[in-house]
Parts: structure tokens; C-alpha cells; sequence
């Protein structure tokens, strides 16, 4: 019987195998056949496999909700101790590094394994058995293979089982996404008593100081405080339809995607979207217990991945949303809450984790090329939309209270004062034929952009003028550049990209393409380079520049320098300090024939480049599915100076301040 068969098995069928196979795997963990470092996996395997059955157990009898907080807590530590603690983790087959060691080349498969059972926690507490059993029955495999002698069957067993279930896995987080009747954190966040913190535990998320700290600072805020963060965040929401004339009346759900401890805020936001016609899809996130953990297990597809594996996930995710076309099409899409204050982190490259060959990286870049067009196909890109607003969290030092306060006025800045001065600076772009962006301090850069001419500027701009709507907090102007005569170096000493650190980062650019690139995280130039291939580029053989921006947010750039916190901005926020640069695609992606409107009235006509432009006749090269903001700050900043055709120049900033009339203002937090 085929794994697929097995979990389209009756409610009852699949209660019998889980009975059999959390009875196997109990005996495993006693079995004394295998010895030496692989008896030592095979029971560390078990008693984690032990204790998600026993989770499952007592979340369908209903044991789990009646817990006490101590009991939840002490699952969770018991659950999560392995990889939250940095001596536990390095003495766990969790590790590729300690697996590879003590198992040999099987450990790399076997690390795997672990963490793939680790993945299944969740499920766990959801009272998902049937997840359960596939994940035990491949664990039982394995087992059965290694106690045969045949270690070469172990991979031909993974592969199958994630080529055969992928219907499974795909079908998930699908369902999550745009089926409001996917509840369980609606459940928890609609109904559970957020004065009890033992709610914090039902997710089956690692629990730590963050979320629980989070959790009782929210308690602390008063209903106004909760309402008044909710309301701008969901408005925001709201008025990014508007402002971009897309029907928001159409639309009958929404994902607000959000971390474990902001639930009284996510509560006030999910009614706030019941007014304007929507039911919330959720999905909760907590702070990763272990970075490292989550590094070295990033690419633990490329085990399995190949065409055909690829093929497969393409076509279920068809399928699915071809049988669900109505409920796509009526997704309104993402409302994200995003946190920041982690320690910054620079990961370890380890040999010994799994890794995608140069063979696996351009199938990758085909498998989210194709993906990217299925879900614009059926959750049309001309028609949803998007919001992200962010908060501190607990890690962030002794200031954490006063810093969250800081950001809530950072959120709430007054938008019709940014409007206006962000106009003069965009009045004065709009006169540019190209933009000449150069560095002081050390900083390297010096960088030409080329901007979008403009057929009549009474009517037409390059530029938008981004206040808060979409992207909370303001304020910013951005374009799509001209690729053909956008040349020069991009450099910034430190910054923080996709969760990631990268020290003194170059990349060149000619015709508005990346070239070369490096950076100063390891010693091996050939390190550095795959570091920034790898969590920049994307896999992608080169990018183009997608967006040059000025941010204007100098109040952000103030209180990251009051409170010490410059590394640990989200891209957010980051991105409001200072002039920054996106590789990947434009803002307008997929959205190129949408025509949108500044508050002056003037249309935004700097929608696509040379390459997003063969949307129509070749979308599958048209785009890139990935965008990454680099940022260079205000004190590493010389000059943003425009060049005019006719041979003139005027500057926007000068020795890092702002030096167009009218836009005084923005220099203030810098005094």
C-alpha cells in the first residue's frame, strides 16, 4: 500500500495505524538490534516520536486543553530543549555536523530525518494523526532498512516519501492560506482567555521568553492602545486597495500572518476585517529557539529535489487551485506582522548539511518562476493586495517597553506632512535623467541610476510617493529604474538581509544588472560569494536592480540610533533610513498595467524595466519571484544628486542631510 493510499484511509483505519505505528516505534526505542551511534539515533528518534504521540493523545481526548501552564511549559522545554539550547544542540542528531560525525555520511540523510520528525510537533497539537503516521511509518522504514543491512535503500525510502506525499504537504499549506475553515489559530485566538497564558503553549510552537513576555505586555495595554495599533494596521490594509483602484468587495478572505503573543491586537484586526466583508486566514509564527538550527536545514529539499519531484508540487498546486478557483479568486491576500530585536545572526556554513548542487539551484529558480505564475493565475496580482507593520520584541534589551512605544509613534507619523515633503523631493527626481548616489566614511559606494523619462511631467512621474498603507511605517520614494545606463558599486558595511549579516557587502552593477559581488563574513572569497548567490541572488545567476528609493523616515533612523538597535531593524523600517536598492523584481510586479496615481494626481509610469517588460510574451523570464531591499544609512551617505540632460545637477541630500527647500523637517531627528 502507497503512502497516499494510506492517509486517504478512513478516520478509523488511520487511528488503527497510528496505534501500530506509535506501538512500533515504542519498541524501537527499547530494541536493543542496532548498537553504537545508530542505536543512540534510533532511540533519541523514538522518545521524540513518544512524546508527539502522547501530545496527539491528549489533544483529542481533550486532556491537553485542561493543563496546567507548568505542565505546558515543561512540554514545550521537553519538546524544543535539543535545538533552543546551543550545548544540547551540538550533541544532537538534529545537527548534520554531530549526525555526520557520529553516523558517517548516513547522518546527513538521517539529520534529515530528525528534523523532519521535529516539523511534525505541530501536528501534533493540531490532532493531526494522519500526519503523524506517515511521518512515524518512514521512521519505522528506515529502521527496518538500517536493521537489514540495507543503508542503500534509506535514500531511495526518503525520496519516495516526499515525492509521494508532496499532495499532502502542498495541499496544506494551500488550504492555510485561503480556506478561512483552516481555524486552528482562529480558534485560539478568537476564543482562548489572552489573560491565561496557557494558550501560548496550544500552538505547539517553541515557547520562550519573547512570546511569553510579549504576551503579558500586551495584557498591560489598554483597549484604545490595542484598537489604535489594529485600526492602522488594517487600515492600511484597506487603503491599498483604494489607492492602487482595485475591488476590495470582491474579495472574502485575508491571511494575517502573525507572532505568537500578539493576539490581542490580531483579534481587534480580525474584526476589523469582518467590517469590511473578510474572514481571516491566520498563520503564527514564534521566534526561532535556534538560527542555526533553521540554516542548516534551509535546503534539506535538494536530498530529494529534481524534476520530477518539482513537476509533481507544480501540478498539485494546479490542481488544487484549479478545484478552488472561486475561494482563490476571492483572496484578498497578506496582512503581516513582523518582529524585530533577534541578536544579530551570522550563520556557520557547515559541510556536512544538505545543500542544492549548481544543477539543483536552476531548477529551483524554474520551480518559483512556475509557482509564482500558478498563483497569480488564480490569486490574480491586478486584483489582491497587501499590509506590513512592525513591533519590537522582548530581545531587544532592558528598553524593550520604551522601544515598542517608540515604534507605535514611528507607525502613526503624521501623513499628510510626509506627502508633502516627500513631493518636493519627488518634483525634483522627476527632472533627472539619472541619479548619482555616493557613500562617506569608508563607504564605497558611488552609483548611477537611470530614471524613467517622462513623456509630460504635468501629468506623469516616475516616482511614487509611498506614505502608510501598504507598507507601514512611511515614508519613501521610490521607481523602477531604467536598466540600460544604471551602473556603478553598491556598498554598505553592515547589513542585516532575509534574517541574514553580511559585513562590508559590494555588488557591482552595469546596465543595471549585477556583475560581481562579494562580502567579509568568511575568510574564503568563494564562501563569501555563495553566501551572497545563495541569500541575495537567490540562485539566480545575476539580478537585475528592481527599485532605487529615497527613505525619508529620518525619526526611525533616530531611535535606531538613540536605542543602539541600527542591527536589528527589520527591512521594514530599515529601508525608511536612508536611500536604498532592491535586486530582484519591481514593486509592481505582476500589477506593470495597473495604472496608479500620487496624491498630486500624476500617474506612476516608471512601472517595469527592460527585462519585467516581456510580462506579456514571456512572463516565465519576465520575473525573478524574489525582491531584497539593501539600505545605506544616513551616516555612511554622502550625496543624492540628480544630473539633468541639459548638464545640470542639483542635490537632493548633501553630507547626509536633506537639502531641497521644504524638507527641513526630515533633518531634525539627526540634531
Amino acid at each position: 500500500m502507497g503512502y497516499q493510499d494510506i492517509y486517504r484511509e478512513t478516520n478509523e483505519a488511520t487511528k488503527e495505524r497510528f496505534v501500530l505505528a506509535s506501538s512500533r516505534i515504542e519498541e524501537i526505542g527499547q530494541d536493543d538490534a542496532l548498537t553504537g551511534a545508530l542505536g543512540d539515533y534510533f532511540r533519541s528518534a523514538a522518545l521524540l516520536c513518544g512524546g508527539l504521540a502522547e501530545i496527539y493523545r491528549m489533544k483529542v481526548s481533550g486532556a491537553l486543553a485542561k493543563c496546567s501552564e507548568t505542565q505546558l511549559a515543561q512540554w514545550n522545554e521537553s519538546l524544543y530543549a535539543e535545538i533552543a539550547e546551543k550545548k544540547n544542540y551540538g550533541q544532537s542528531f538534529a545537527n548534520p555536523a554531530y549526525a555526520v560525525q557520529r553516523l558517517g555520511q548516513l547522518g546527513k540523510a538521517l539529520s534529515l530525518l530528525y528534523a523532519h520528525i521535529r516539523g511534525a510537533i505541530r501536528s501534533a497539537f493540531l490532532g493531526n494523526g494522519q500526519r503523524l503516521v506517515i511521518v512515524f511509518e518512514l521512521l519505522i522504514e528506515v529502521y527496518n532498512c538500517l536493521e537489514n543491512g540495507e543503508e542503500e535503500e534509506v535514500r531511495a525510502d526518503i525520496c519516495s516519501y516526499f515525492h509521494d506525499y508532496s499532495e499532502i504537504f502542498e495541499e496544506e499549506n494551500l488550504r492555510r492560506l485561503i480556506d478561512a475553515r483552516e481555524d486552528f489559530e482562529s480558534c485560539i485566538v478568537m476564543e482562548a482567555d489572552l489573560t491565561d497564558l496557557r494558550y501560548l503553549y496550544l500552538y505547539g510552537a517553541y515557547i520562550g521568553e519573547n512570546e511569553r513576555k510579549t504576551a503579558e505586555f500586551f495584557g498591560s495595554l489598554t483597549e484604545e492602545e490595542i484598537e489604535k495599533m489594529a485600526a492602522t494596521f488594517t487600515e492600511g490594509y484597506r487603503i491599498g486597495f483604494e489607492v492602487t483602484g482595485k475591488d476590495l468587495g470582491k474579495k472574502k478572505t485575508a491571511q494575517i500572518r502573525y507572532p505568537i503573543g500578539f493576539e490581542r491586537m490580531v483579534r481587534s484586526a480580525v474584526l476589523n476585517l469582518q467590517k469590511l466583508g473578510l474572514k481571516a486566514t491566520m498563520s503564527a509564527q514564534s521566534v526561532s529557539p535556534n538560527r542555526q538550527y533553521d540554516f542548516d536545514h534551509k535546503e534539506d529539499r535538494a536530498y530529494y529535489f529534481d524534476k520530477a519531484y518539482v513537476e509533481r508540487c507544480l501540478e498539485v498546486k494546479r490542481t488544487y487551485f484549479e478545484e478552488n478557483k472561486k475561494m482563490a479568486a476571492e483572496h484578498a491576500g497578506p496582512a503581516v506582522i513582523e518582529v524585530f530585536g533577534e541578536e544579530p545572526f551570522a550563520p556557520e556554513q557547515k559541510k556536512e548539511a544538505i545543500r542544492y548542487s549548481e544543477k539543483q539551484q536552476q531548477l529551483r529558480v524554474y520551480e518559483m518562476g512556475a509557482a509564482g505564475q500558478l498563483t497569480n493565475q488564480y490569486i490574480k496580482g491586478d486584483e489582491r493586495s497587501f499590509t506590513i507593520i512592525a513591533f519590537p520584541i522582548p530581545q531587544i534589551g532592558d528598553r524593550y517597553q520604551e522601544i515598542f512605544r517608540e515604534t507605535m509613534k514611528i507607525n502613526t507619523l503624521d501623513y499628510n506632512l510626509y506627502r508633502d515633503m516627500q513631493q518636493k523631493i519627488i518634483d525634483v527626481l522627476d527632472t533627472a535623467e539619472r541619479v548619482h548616489i555616493t557613500g562617506r566614511s569608508g563607504n564605497k559606494t558611488d552609483l548611477y541610476v537611470k530614471i524613467y523619462p517622462l513623456a509630460d511631467r504635468d501629468k506623469e512621474t516616475a516616482f511614487e510617493n509611498c506614505v502608510a498603507d501598504v507598507n507601514i511605517p512611511v515614508g519613501e520614494v521610490f521607481t523602477s529604474p531604467v536598466l540600460l545606463g544604471t551602473c556603478g558599486k553598491l556598498f554598505v558595511s553592515q547589513v542585516y538581509l532575509n534574517g541574514l549579516c553580511f559585513k562590508n557587502l559590494e555588488i557591482d552593477f552595469k546596465d543595471g544588472k549585477t556583475t560581481d559581488y562579494t562580502c567579509a563574513n568568511f575568510e574564503s572569497e568563494e564562501e563569501n560569494r555563495k553566501y551572497i548567490r545563495n541569500n541575495v541572488l537567490m540562485h539566480h545567476d545575476m539580478l537585475p536592480m528592481g527599485e532605487f528609493a529615497i527613505g525619508t523616515n529620518t525619526t526611525a533612523y533616530r531611535m535606531a540610533r538613540d536605542y543602539q538597535i541600527a542591527d536589528k531593524l527589520p527591512i521594514l523600517i530599515a529601508e525608511k533610513t536612508g536611500p536604498h536598492f532592491a535586486v530582484g523584481d519591481t514593486c509592481y510586479s505582476h500589477e506593470e498595467d495597473i495604472m496608479t496615481y500620487n496624491p498630486d494626481g500624476k500617474a506612476i509610469v516608471a512601472r517595469a524595466n527592460e527585462i519585467s517588460m516581456q510580462y506579456k510574451t514571456d512572463a516565465e523570464h519576465a520575473y525573478f519571484n524574489c525582491h531584497t531591499d539593501i539600505t545605506i544609512p544616513y551616516d555612511e551617505l554622502d550625496r543624492v544628486t540628480v544630473l539633468r540632460a541639459d548638464g545640470s545637477s542639483e542635490d537632493i541630500i548633501a553630507g547626509g542631510r536633506f537639502v531641497l527647500p521644504g524638507t527641513e523637517e526630515l533633518n531634525r531627528p539627526f540634531d
